[in-house]
């Protein structure tokens, strides 16, 4: 038996399996690509020219969540819930790999898809938008969220696909949640404090929601709060 946790064949079959799936490409590359660099200079039309590059800079922060949410959350769902009912992974015990090695190449491959995908939205949005330049602390946290955040996302979309194990209700709901996470988050324009109560409440224990409406504050070195932050994320790994 394979007893070892890292496997670059594994590795490399599973970025195959990422990189063929039409969905994840459309929605976890060219998705948040286009709701930045075209989307954004709607978004903030009647700002006051001065705020422009920060009201930019707020939405391509924002925009950046789609990448793990639409990567993972809604790709690794979909090819995951396929891969159990054509009884893959018991085809992968067969070949004797384990599980934590298995799961270990899966969520390896997500990682890097979704740091390659990062870099791209980061180089196109970089030479169309007017992006004011993090500082070297606010960028390292808005990357190091962006990777705890695939993690639990991982983690829930494969808990949800373990559940119904068939593709197509595995699909509706990832499908439904991605897009209530992005509305309740802010990523169409309103912000959670728009909402109802009961809606804000929600909204909040969300790790997404302060990335994209309170990143903005420390981008350029400005201090912080981080406890709603990490209590939010906390509080979304253990729900997953």
């Amino acid at each position: 038996m394979n007893t070892k946790l890292v496997n670059f064949s594994l590795i490399k079959y599973e970025l195959r399996n990422i990189s063929g799936n039409i969905f994840t490409i459309i929605f976890g590359v060219f998705f948040p690509i286009l709701m930045s660099s075209l989307l954004s200079p709607v978004f903030i039309k009647d700002v006051p020219e001065e705020y422009k590059s920060i009201a930019l800079t707020s939405c391509f922060i924002s925009f950046s969540c789609i990448i793990p949410l639409a990567t993972v959350f809604i790709g690794y769902s979909a090819v995951f819930s396929q891969e159990l009912q054509n009884n893959i992974p018991i085809r992968i015990k067969l070949f004797g790999y384990t599980e934590k090695t298995f799961l270990f190449s899966k969520i390896s491959a997500n990682l890097i898809f979704v740091t390659i995908s990062f870099f791209i939205y980061s180089i196109v949005n970089y030479f169309v938008l007017d992006i004011k330049t993090p500082t070297l602390f606010s960028g390292s946290i808005l990357i190091i969220s962006l990777y705890i955040l695939t993690i639990i996302l991982f983690i829930l979309a494969h808990g949800i696909a373990i559940i119904l194990k068939k593709f197509a209700p595995t699909y509706a709901i990832t499908m439904v949640l991605y897009f209530a996470i992005m509305i309740l988050s802010g990523m169409f324009g309103v912000t959670p404090d728009s909402f109802p109560k009961v809606l804000q409440s929600i909204a909040y224990t969300f790790p997404t929601t302060y990335i994209c409406n309170d990143f903005i504050d420390f981008w350029n070195g400005s201090s912080y709060n981080f406890a709603p932050f990490i209590q939010s994320t906390l509080f979304f790994l253990s729900v997953s």
